[in-house]
């Protein structure tokens, strides 16, 4: 990727390639998202090339973020040591559905969940229910709240709201860059600002 892409989508002089570019979070909203986990220990699953990362390690107290894929880890390893906040991390490799891992990881009170929208395409259509993301929207949303009721989850903007209705009370925020709605982020627990739908616009 570009140099200056990289740098006015995420802040910095960081590496990425085109899956970590294209999946990862403008700086704008994790800069936002970030401020709701101040203070708080965060367990972040799918860390792609670490730009959620860096904005969450720059607000909670500790990060844990777990990643599936070596490339990935190596990118964001880099990232979080050119933005300075390596020390405040603590990288996970494995699959954060794995029962195993679960027992192994440091404690925690909040979790930001950014799945892969894995399958995409102009036929495609995103789903949380049996989800088609990596991991599974709906299963890593079960297993999470059942270790901490203090949840913020990223999902595609063209999700049918009505596969949400089951879920416990929630806020569920629209996120526009420049007019365009990019992704919702669902709330729960003490990150949720209300219950019902927000939005921000950047």
């Amino acid at each position: 990727m570009d140099a200056a892409q990289i740098r006015a989508k995420f802040g910095g002089n960081y590496c990425a390639d085109e899956n970590t570019f294209k999946m990862g979070i403008d700086l704008r909203f994790t800069s936002r998202i970030a401020e709701r986990f101040r203070g708080l220990r965060v367990l972040e699953t799918c860390t792609g090339a670490g730009f959620s990362t860096i904005a969450l390690a720059r607000e909670a107290a500790r990060v844990t973020t777990v990643e599936i894929e070596p490339r990935h880890r190596e990118q964001a390893r880099k990232n979080l040591e050119a933005a300075g906040v390596l020390d405040r991390v603590t990288l996970v490799a494995g699959d954060i559905l794995d029962e195993v891992l679960w027992a192994e990881l440091p404690e925690f009170d909040s979790a930001f969940l950014d799945p892969d929208w894995a399958v995409t395409g102009s036929a495609h259509r995103h789903r949380f229910l049996h989800s088609t993301t990596k991991p599974p929207a709906d299963r890593l949303l079960a297993r999470v709240l059942r270790a901490t009721q203090n949840v913020a989850l990223v999902l595609p903007p063209d999700l049918d709201p009505q596969e949400l209705a089951a879920l416990p009370p929630h806020e569920r925020q629209k996120l526009f860059l420049d007019g365009s709605h990019e992704l919702f982020c669902l709330y729960f627990g003490q990150l949720a600002a209300c219950v019902g739908e927000t939005e921000m616009r950047v």
